[in-house]
């Protein structure tokens, strides 16, 4: 990193609909109302070309907001636990800025441990500007000609499907198309209206859990496809069927990390990962629903076990949990699980618990505004308690996948990345 990089932001303002949009109050889905879905999701999205993309992106997201009117509203509570989206053409919060580098000079901002996160992240909304928007933005010009877009995107109205699919749509109108190709679909009443006990264990008040006293550190670990088949090769001998990817991947990220941790005898350990529910509806959500449908898949053990298992145990663990997901849902969707006190998307938030997440099957990746796909998507840490990794697969000129992670607190970071390595 340059010692003197600094980033110089030159204008703010509000980007609001190019047309007139319906006004009124959207009702959310029961998933998208979840308490832990109250957040904003960050990112960095890295390009390598792209003279005037600021301006060239602001003129095509008033266009985008049209279809997507409802992003450039406003949360509101209506009641407690009832959230909902009041219509207001508000905007989405956009702010043009120039960095004094080239964006070589920074390797692309390949090291997410040097990142100057809050230089390209929008920085404040003024209070007269009313409620947060639901989409904030910021793009940096750099001297290359290239640029970072830094998102934050409310979670509450969309996954990251969903945000993907308005990110193309807006990188379509920014190429010249007069509409997205995917028409944005709301249909966020695809989720059964919980039953009255059920909204009354839903707005119980929820007590704090004691903070917990590590701090997690950042990885970055490239691993090649090479290896990942010499995983799924040996499963495929071992057992006569196949497994993916993703499944290969967590497989040996859960076991390793375990490992490099060494927790105490029997500790029991989780590994949780979101799978896309759009299609397990009767009917399937509509191409184009860009809202919140995901259900988490959670597989538990003990460390021990975790540790003595080969990797085709461990990918038949979590093969086995993604079988019963059909299951789980539609658990879920009938209120069984909140009649009995549970709540799935509340798993333990401590240093047991590994968050593991796909990236690479979002869209992220192929979002062009004119000038290419980005060189890279950097996901933003969102805490410095719960261990997560992301997988991304990783754009040109490389072929394989990147592991982004902040799952290890310092005196456990090398002995992951040693144990990581035995993949590589």
């Amino acid at each position: 990193m340059p010692m003197a990089f600094s980033v110089i932001r030159s204008s703010r303002g509000l980007i609001r609909p190019l047309e007139q949009t319906p006004s009124g109050i959207l009702n959310l889905s029961v998933i998208d109302k979840l308490p832990v879905l109250r957040c904003n999701a960050r990112t960095l999205h890295v390009y390598r070309h792209g003279p005037a993309a600021a301006q060239v992106i602001k003129e095509a997201l008033s266009k985008a907001l049209v279809p997507y009117y409802p992003l450039a509203g406003w949360l509101k509570d209506s009641s407690p636990g009832q959230l909902q989206i009041e219509c207001s053409a508000q905007g989405v919060w956009f702010v043009e800025a120039s960095a004094n580098c080239t964006l070589d000079a920074v390797s692309y901002f390949d090291n997410i441990m040097s990142i100057p996160y809050d230089e390209l992240l929008p920085d404040y909304v003024p209070e007269t500007e009313g409620t947060e928007p639901l989409v904030q933005m910021q793009v940096t010009q750099f001297e290359c000609g290239g640029f970072v877009i830094g998102l934050i995107f409310c979670h509450s109205i969309c996954d990251g499907l969903g945000a993907a699919q308005f990110l193309n749509a807006l990188g379509e109108i920014a190429r010249g198309l007069e509409h997205p190709s995917i028409t944005p679909v709301w249909c966020r009443d695809f989720f059964p209206p919980p039953p009255p006990q059920q909204e009354k264990v839903n707005t119980l008040p929820i007590l704090p859990a004691p903070m917990p006293h590590y701090r997690l550190q950042h990885a970055n670990i490239d691993i090649s496809l090479d290896q990942i088949q010499l995983v799924k090769t040996e499963f495929h001998e071992s057992t006569g069927q196949i497994c993916s990817t993703f499944e290969a991947f967590a497989a040996t990220f859960w076991k390793f990390r375990t490992l490099a941790v060494n927790f105490e005898q029997n500790t029991e350990v989780k590994l949780v990962f979101f799978a896309n529910c759009r299609q397990l509806l009767d009917p399937p959500l509509p191409r184009g629903f860009y809202g919140n449908c995901f259900f988490p898949v959670t597989i538990t053990t003990s460390s021990e076990s975790l540790a003595q298992a080969s990797n085709v145990e461990v990918i038949r663990l979590i093969q086995e949990a993604k079988g019963s997901l059909p299951t789980e849902f539609s658990k879920y969707m009938k209120g069984d699980y909140l009649k009995n006190g549970e709540d799935p998307f509340a798993p333990p938030l401590n240093y047991t618990t590994l968050f593991i997440s796909e990236w690479g099957r979002l869209g992220f990746n192929q979002v062009d505004y004119g000038w290419g796909p980005p060189v890279h998507i950097v996901p933003i840490q969102g805490s410095s308690i719960i261990p997560v990794g992301i997988v991304g697969s990783l754009p040109l000129p490389q072929k394989g996948i990147r592991l982004m992670t902040w799952c290890v607190e310092e005196v456990h970071r090398q002995p992951f990345i040693d144990q990581m390595m035995k993949v590589i």
